[in-house]
């Protein structure tokens, strides 16, 4: 019983610094932000993406502070050497809880620039942080029942203002958190990963692949299980393996149209299942040898 109460209470402490955090910081956007709005292109506007992307980043070792204060995560993380903040980064990753994005935050953090997420439109208006998200240029993507390409559109409008400052765009070609529910549904021929979906990075690439100094291909396992965000604000979250692997990128994905060009199409998606099939066999040797 102690214990449930010990962890009930390192859960909300973790839960009110990380509330707090976001509010601070994020409130402390906001002049910022509205700042960039009325601001024309140019160095000015590009000093207020540094105090936006400076801020983001206060955010982040915040949030490294609390999960170090709250539990002893064993941390075993490879593939970081030679990696530069001042580059420009297209990541990629496998995706099975809401902790995959702080777990991604800490290690990349200042070690390559601030993580830019494809975000659903919808958490646009989500308070104080939507406008957040909108000063620090992240890509909205809005779903659509009928043709993909004005919603493509607008995400290569988003990732054209990345060539202005270093950006690591970030995309969870899964386009979903795994389980085994929606592994069954899909039929994904991969044992431990969904299907990947192709469009955002192909969306990416068009606006500024030969700007991409390289693909970060990241694995993420849990080999205790994949914790909740309870488990990581409670201090039940005791092991985490992340390999990153720097991958070039093909000249001839670096720029094409996705969805008129069937060619290219076949050529990118061949690629990333290639990607897909090694990481999902990486993800079983990493759980054949530590199993949790």
């Amino acid at each position: 019983m102690f214990k449930r109460f010990w962890m009930t209470l390192k859960g909300s402490f973790a839960g009110s610094v990380l509330a707090a955090n976001a509010v601070t910081i994020f409130s402390g956007m906001i002049p910022v932000a509205l700042l960039k709005l009325v601001l024309p292109s140019g160095a000015a506007r590009r000093g207020a993406d540094r105090v936006l992307n400076a801020l983001a980043e206060a955010w982040i070792a915040v949030n490294g502070a609390w999960m170090a204060l709250v539990q002893r995560i064993h941390w075993d993380v490879t593939g970081l050497e030679g990696l530069r903040r001042g580059g420009w980064y297209l990541v990629s990753s496998n995706h099975q809880s809401w902790v995959d994005i702080l777990v991604l935050q800490k290690v990349f953090h200042r070690r390559v620039p601030f993580l830019k997420f494809f975000l659903k439109r919808q958490l646009l208006y989500v308070p104080v942080m939507g406008l957040a998200w909108w000063a620090l240029d992240f890509p909205f993507m809005k779903r659509r029942s009928g043709s993909r390409s004005a919603d493509l559109a607008t995400a290569r409008r988003a990732c054209e203002k990345f060539r202005q400052i270093p950006t690591s765009v970030m995309n969870f070609l899964e386009g979903t958190r795994f389980s085994r529910d929606k592994h069954q549904r899909q039929g994904s021929p991969y044992r431990h990963l969904l299907k990947p979906k192709v469009g955002g990075l192909a969306t990416a690439l068009s606006a500024m692949g030969e700007r991409f100094d390289a693909l970060l291909d990241v694995t993420i396992v849990y080999p205790g299980g994949v914790p909740s965000f309870w488990d990581l604000l409670s201090g039940r979250m005791k092991r985490v393996v992340v390999r990153v692997r720097e991958r070039e990128i093909p000249k001839d994905l670096m720029a094409g149209d996705y969805e008129g060009d069937p060619a290219f199409r076949a050529r990118l998606q061949a690629y990333v299942h290639a990607m897909w099939a090694e990481k999902d066999r990486g993800i079983g040797e990493i759980l054949l040898q530590d199993p949790g």
